[in-house]
């Protein structure tokens, strides 16, 4: 009996092994082009344009970087995607949890009808609503404003979903609890259910705020003045020729640039991420 347990676990000391290292090699694969873009982005231009293997070789340089701050709209940039995607996940995460907590805990007529309507948003390309969405904003004068880049992204059809699929996972029990209690309908939301949901409601506002950060298409039209540009346009006009290697260290600092707080923000709420998808495996 002992040699069959020592076995066992010899086998599974062994398979955690090899676990562990197909984990690393698909990190390490995942990751060299991380690596690669980081390290164009340190090499001087005309360098590069000798050879393209000094990126593996000294010296280094921020100068790319310097560069990048030396622009004089630059922090106009950062400011206004902070505002369009702080803007949009706000009022994503609002409008999504009343939503959600409307279509999983309360009973009113084609409630499910409407549930289904919504959720046809998510077969609706945003191309597709592309004419009609310029010229209704054309006609309210809102291009070349907050509202016009951040209204548009209000319409979350998964955020509505996310939200009323993890308010039904919540035993209602504690809604008969609280409404013993006299509590109204609102007090209900805010006090007892809302706090938790906070998993997937951080879930969605980083994957709304990501969305919101890299967003071109639509701040691209709707944002024609400079002084309205997101950090994705902004360094994109920068740029006047991607066709051209010239520019290769310069223009991968530009993507780092641009991709820093959206890391800073993942790692400061990965765990909010985990907690919403193992507890959603779970159930």
């Amino acid at each position: 009996m002992s040699l069959a347990t020592g076995g066992n676990m010899v086998g599974r000391s062994l398979g955690d092994r090899v676990i562990l290292f197909l984990a690393i090699l698909c990190a390490l694969v995942m990751l060299a082009p991380v690596l690669w873009v980081i390290g164009l982005s340190l090499k001087d231009n005309k360098e590069l344009m000798a050879d393209m293997n000094s990126v593996f070789n000294a010296p280094y340089t921020i100068g790319n970087y310097i560069n990048i701050l030396a622009t004089s709209s630059v922090f106009r940039w950062v400011l206004n995607s902070v505002i369009v995607a702080g803007g949009l996940t706000i009022g994503t995460l609002v409008l999504s949890s009343l939503a959600g907590y409307g279509f999983a805990r309360l009973n009113f007529p084609y409630r499910n009808t409407l549930f289904i309507i919504v959720l046809l948003g998510l077969a609706v390309p945003e191309q597709a609503v592309l004419i009609a969405r310029h010229q209704l904003f054309s006609w309210l004068k809102f291009h070349n404003t907050y509202q016009g880049l951040i209204l548009p992204g209000l319409s979350a059809p998964f955020g509505v979903f996310l939200m009323t699929q993890y308010f039904r996972a919540i035993p209602k029990e504690l809604d008969e609890a609280a409404l013993l209690d006299n509590a109204s309908r609102f007090k209900i939301f805010w006090k007892v259910l809302l706090p938790l949901t906070v998993p997937a409601q951080a879930t969605l506002g980083i994957f709304t705020f990501l969305g919101a950060w890299n967003d071109y298409f639509w701040p691209l039209i709707s944002g024609t003045k400079k002084e309205m540009y997101t950090l994705t346009v902004g360094i994109a006009s920068t740029q006047t020729n991607f066709a051209q290697s010239e520019g290769l260290g310069f223009l991968m600092s530009q993507a780092v640039f641009a991709s820093a707080p959206i890391l800073v923000l993942y790692l400061f709420f990965q765990k909010y991420i985990v907690t919403a998808v193992s507890g959603a495996a779970v159930r």
